[in-house]
């Protein structure tokens, strides 16, 4: 599990493709600190096992399901990525639930600076815009952000300087892909309320809200 809040920017080494998976080498140096293998690495947002860790890399094996539902597959030597340790129980939670699991990947489809925020409109896939509100929270690249606004098939988040000079979202602009993990309480809220406990019959439905007055 993880917070959002980012704790370095590292640079791509070298990935090693398999046939259907791949092997990233990173360089970095604040996560390294009381790091082991075995342990889990937020990635761009991507919960990923580390494998070896040296003086100043590690290295994590990406398999075939992961490379297909994020950008890590897009990723060429040199890039810079937004790398997170795992929460610590005696830690602050300073952002929101991230568990590292991305439920798509969006685009970058406008950037604009308004006085001192920089602000990006973002598309994404049906099954994170049905858990966006306004106001709620959204990691993208693994960065713990609040929603400002939305409509069918974007939304919009706000940066203030700090975020935009220590995460690679400063860096990118219009087209550059984005994993985006929607929030976690928003996923059990949807399944406890309508897909309910027995047989797959929904208990409660849009409609029943309705016509009760809820909507």
């Amino acid at each position: 599990m993880f917070t959002g809040i980012i704790e370095e920017l590292g640079t791509l080494v070298q990935i090693t493709r398999g046939a259907d998976s791949a092997r990233l080498k990173i360089k970095a140096k604040t996560v390294l600190e009381g790091t082991l293998a075995g342990e889990s690495i937020a990635v761009n947002g991507v919960c990923l096992t580390v494998t070896a860790v040296g003086k100043n890399f590690f290295t994590a094996d990406v398999m075939a399901e992961t490379l297909a539902k994020t950008n890590l597959g897009q990723l060429t030597p040199g890039a810079r990525i937004n790398l997170e340790r795992a929460l610590r129980l005696s830690g602050r939670l300073g952002g929101h639930l991230v568990s590292g699991h991305v439920d798509g990947v969006g685009e970058i489809i406008r950037r604009e600076r308004h006085d001192i925020a920089t602000l990006l409109t973002v598309s994404a896939p049906r099954e994170v815009m049905r858990y966006i509100v306004k106001k709620g929270s959204v990691a993208i690249d693994g960065v713990s952000l609040t929603v400002v606004d939305f409509n069918e098939s974007s939304f919009q988040v706000s940066l203030i300087p700090h975020t935009a000079r220590l995460t690679t979202l400063g860096y990118k602009g219009p087209g550059d892909a984005v994993n985006l993990e929607a929030d976690l309480i928003g996923k059990y809220v949807e399944r406890l309320l309508f897909q309910g406990r027995s047989g797959g019959k929904e208990k409660i439905s849009f409609e029943f809200l309705a016509e009760h007055g809820f909507l």
